[in-house]
């Protein structure tokens, strides 16, 4: 009897030792499941004669989808070459960390100039990359603010957000390239604010702006494509975003109101090919082609077809008016340039961190 209650408990013990090591390797699969390697891919690579790896920031993804076929579709007309592609989306930020960081990328669109002159300064990106048309910038978009169904806040520009009980949402800086374009809009628009009842920029009355707006801030995602889904699944009351987000998500059947401020801020995203990496894998004949056909009319016709503004002036012409122009649209010169920028909002003591830390 002494013996079988031994064996019994035995095979307990067996029986628990094996549910444990069980359950310990779900736990570590989890977690190595939501762990995301440098530049993972959100779209396998398929077979083809050749393959360009492409980094992209996630608000270019739902416009790619259609100008990537239609780019392999010219490329086998014209070379008789297959193309496939490896795909990864990410936030601005976090994709350029990525190919920092190891991610082979071949060609990337990001979100702001800025992102590239990283890959610059890490040896990556030739130095002249933004020397080819357009400053190397192959989309243009608008800060806009998106309130739900009707405006029921009477939501009119951005001094509105800086009322008591409105919920505000835009991504983090830190991550998101989108961000940093809303920053500069709010910013600017302050900046703006200030010389139209002084006949000066007053820094110090823009970043009291900028604090009065993040005062109402609700939520900071990682990205700017995160911050719309925040959004549409019914956080806050506004969200400061893309023009080209809120027209894709309104093409798409979403009842929002786009609200376009009088004074807001000219967006203009580049693409680059990372030269060591193209050279590197032996495609740069192709990943100079893609980044050539990103200019074409079919490109630029696809990029609107999701709300971008084109690039190509004659395009933009014919679309004057479904893309209205805002009476004080201002680029980023007149925030001094991006290096300006860096320095004076998103350095380590700069405007934008201040305001985090209530300074």
């Amino acid at each position: 009897m002494k013996r079988e209650n031994r064996t019994r408990a035995i095979g307990r013990t067996a029986l628990y030792g094996a549910l444990i090591l069980s359950m310990l390797a779900l736990v570590l699969s989890a977690c190595g499941a939501g762990r995301e390697e440098p530049g993972s891919s959100d779209v396998p690579a398929e077979a083809g004669d050749v393959t360009l790896v492409l980094g992209a920031y996630s608000v270019a993804k739902d416009a790619l989808q259609e100008i990537i076929p239609a780019f392999k579709a010219h490329w086998k007309d014209t070379t008789g070459q297959t193309v496939a592609f490896q795909e990864s989306y990410e936030a601005s930020g976090t994709q350029t960390r990525s190919i920092i960081g190891g991610f082979d990328a071949d060609v990337t669109l990001l979100a702001l100039e800025g992102d590239v002159d990283k890959l610059v300064s890490a040896g990556l990106v030739a130095p002249e990359w933004n020397k080819a048309r357009m400053n190397g910038m192959i989309t243009r978009s608008i800060v806009v603010l998106g309130t739900r169904a009707g405006n029921p806040l009477g939501i009119r520009d951005f001094e509105d957000l800086t009322r008591p009980g409105v919920k505000v949402l835009y991504p983090n800086p830190k991550t998101s390239g989108g961000a940093q374009w809303d920053i500069n809009a709010i910013y600017g628009a302050g900046l703006k604010k200030a010389e139209l009842t002084t006949g000066t920029k007053d820094a110090a009355a823009a970043k009291q702006f900028l604090v009065d707006v993040h005062r109402n801030i609700e939520s900071m995602d990682k990205s700017g494509r995160a911050s719309m889904a925040a959004f549409e699944y019914g956080v806050g009351d506004v969200i400061i975003t893309y023009e080209n987000e809120l027209l894709a998500r309104i093409a798409k059947g979403v009842e929002y109101d786009i609200v376009v401020p009088p004074s807001t801020i000219l967006i203009e995203n580049p693409a680059a090919v990372v030269d060591r990496n193209a050279d590197r894998h032996g495609v740069r004949k192709v990943a100079d082609a893609f980044i050539e056909f990103l200019y074409s009319d079919e490109a630029q016709k696809l990029f609107a077809k999701h709300g971008f503004r084109p690039v190509n002036e004659a395009l933009a012409a014919q679309m004057e008016d479904r893309y209205p122009q805002p009476p004080e649209l201002f680029t980023i010169d007149y925030l001094g340039g991006w290096g300006e920028v860096r320095n004076t909002l998103y350095s380590k003591r700069g405007i934008w961190y201040q305001v985090l830390a209530g300074q």
